[in-house]
């Protein structure tokens, strides 16, 4: 059934993955988090700026699609964030971080040139009682990129807790887990500079 799935975004993004090509500088890569992230032009302007991103993307769906989505973009930046539905289909941090890894030594081995911004998974409501798998895959890929050059973490959780570490409710929708308007507002002031860097 994923399969499937898979095969109809191609078909869907091929729009996307052509505008890539033409524009692309920086792609956003991954799940909800970023696919709907409805005013990320506007609030990255003027960085060039392409959205890739789809609802339910797991990290094995990325290892899949990277041939064909990300590296004939050639973008300068990848901005990832995935990692988030792995942890509701109950998997663990050393297997999710791994294929992060995988993901992103794909990209820096295909591309020499091209940097990846990592963003952390979120701390959403939703995920509440898995919040240390949460967090142990974040300290995981934070680890890496500090050993690797290329890669950059960027961790936009401050932003979405009280000073008590609990989640501020009202930057999340209904459901707990996607993000409301002031939520992107606040991830794009602490993205933003990092992307600027990472064109350097």
């Amino acid at each position: 059934m994923r399969l499937l799935l898979l095969c109809v975004l191609c078909v869907l993004c091929g729009g996307a993955f052509a505008h890539a090509q033409d524009k692309g500088t920086i792609l956003f890569v991954g799940s909800s988090i970023f696919h709907r992230w409805t005013q990320l032009d506007a609030q990255m302007a003027p960085l060039p700026i392409t959205n890739i991103a789809f609802d339910g993307a797991q990290t094995d769906d990325w290892n899949r699609l990277i041939e064909s989505r990300v590296i004939p973009v050639r973008p300068k930046v990848v901005a990832y964030y995935c990692g988030s539905n792995d942890i509701d289909a109950g998997d663990s941090a050393v297997r999710i971080a791994g294929r992060i890894r995988l993901f992103i030594d794909k990209v820096t081995k295909a591309l020499p040139e091209t940097r990846v911004v990592f963003v952390a998974v979120n701390r959403a409501p939703e995920k509440q009682d898995r919040w240390d798998v949460v967090d142990d895959i974040n300290r995981q890929i934070q680890r890496y990129a500090a050993r690797n050059p290329r890669v950059l973490f960027v961790d936009v959780n401050p932003a979405l807790a009280n000073a008590d570490g609990s989640a501020r409710a009202e930057l999340f929708m209904n459901d707990r887990l996607h993000l409301r308007p002031p939520a992107y507002e606040e991830f794009a002031k602490i993205l933003k500079p990092v992307l600027i860097e990472a064109l350097r």
